[in-house]
């Protein structure tokens, strides 16, 4: 059993910065591919970013790119976030799966609780 849990969030101006982490127990988590989703109010939820179990290949939504950098060390798995803008305010959750595929389709297997990100204008 693998569970994700995030930490990092809170609330900061816009073009400022944050940094998510997610941490999970169990040693596959090392071995596991890792996104981040964020679902604002009212909207479904949407990927933001993905890493593959190297760290070798990543991936990011278009509305983040240049401004979202995903990382890996170890057991746990970075989201720097800078240039916030309002509509980056969202709860961000972290998700694990073997399949790199699964993880960017937004259907992992495991998936933490979320970490709210509210960026003010």
């Amino acid at each position: 059993q693998v569970e994700p849990v995030e930490s990092g969030g809170g609330l900061v101006e816009t073009g400022g910065s944050l940094k998510l982490s997610c941490t999970a127990s169990g040693r596959t988590f090392s071995r596991f591919a890792v996104g981040w989703f964020r679902q604002a109010p009212g909207k479904e939820r949407e990927f933001v970013a993905g890493i593959m179990t190297t760290g070798a290949m990543t991936t990011y939504a278009d509305s983040v790119k240049g401004r979202f950098t995903i990382s890996r060390d170890g057991t746990t798995v970075y989201l720097q976030m800078d240039s916030l803008k309002p509509e980056d305010t969202a709860v961000y959750f972290c998700c694990t799966d073997s399949s790199f595929r699964a993880v960017v389709a937004g259907t992992a297997e495991y998936w933490g609780q979320g970490a709210q990100v509210t960026v003010s204008s």
